[in-house]
């Protein structure tokens, strides 16, 4: 017979009144506990200590580049998932929304100077640039910023037709419609 694991799942208010029971002393060690424990808490506990955004920014500027012009001579990988990963992770850490859209154009921009040297056959390629274009602007609207990108934005769109991409009209639907609501 196979044995069924349940956990009780502590509400906010449990946990309030747990750590309201506890010495300064022992959430002092908790913390360290989970410092050591949880790359994510370390993670969070040394930016929030040393917050330099931008030199996080420009070391995934760096990767970013090199998933479409690597250093070495290699063959680009174009993964588009290891800028995902850094955007996705600077949110979660609260990074300033200015320059999380700044990377999230760059990624862009430098998926197209890549395809500007390069042809790309892959259409999943164009569908996950479409997606992250997509996401990018509508990460600047909800965050009300995006006057302050609006060149960069036109500007990747216009890339997009300038090199008869496959899902250019989608593009162009898309700005259309963001055009009606927002600029």
């Amino acid at each position: 017979m196979i044995k069924k694991f349940t956990f009780a799942i502590m509400s906010k208010r449990d946990l309030k009144k747990y750590l309201n029971e506890l010495s300064k002393e022992q959430l002092e060690e908790q913390l360290f506990e989970l410092y050591e424990k949880f790359k994510e808490v370390k993670t969070y506990y040394d930016f929030a200590f040393n917050p330099n955004e931008d030199k996080l920014i420009n070391e995934a500027k760096v990767k970013i580049a090199n998933e479409y012009f690597p250093a070495r001579g290699k063959r680009a990988k174009m993964r588009r998932s290891v800028a995902q990963k850094y955007i996705r992770h600077f949110i979660t850490l609260g990074v300033d929304v200015s320059l999380v859209a700044d990377l999230m154009l760059f990624n862009l921009e430098t998926a197209q100077r890549y395809s500007t040297k390069r042809q790309v056959k892959q259409e999943a390629f164009f569908k996950s640039i479409l997606t992250m274009y997509i996401q990018a602007v509508n990460f600047m609207i909800e965050n009300a910023i995006l006057s302050a990108f609006l060149e960069r934005v036109v500007e990747v769109k216009e890339e997009a037709n300038r090199q008869n991409w496959m899902n250019k009209e989608e593009f162009n639907n898309f700005v259309e419609k963001v055009d009606d609501n927002f600029m």
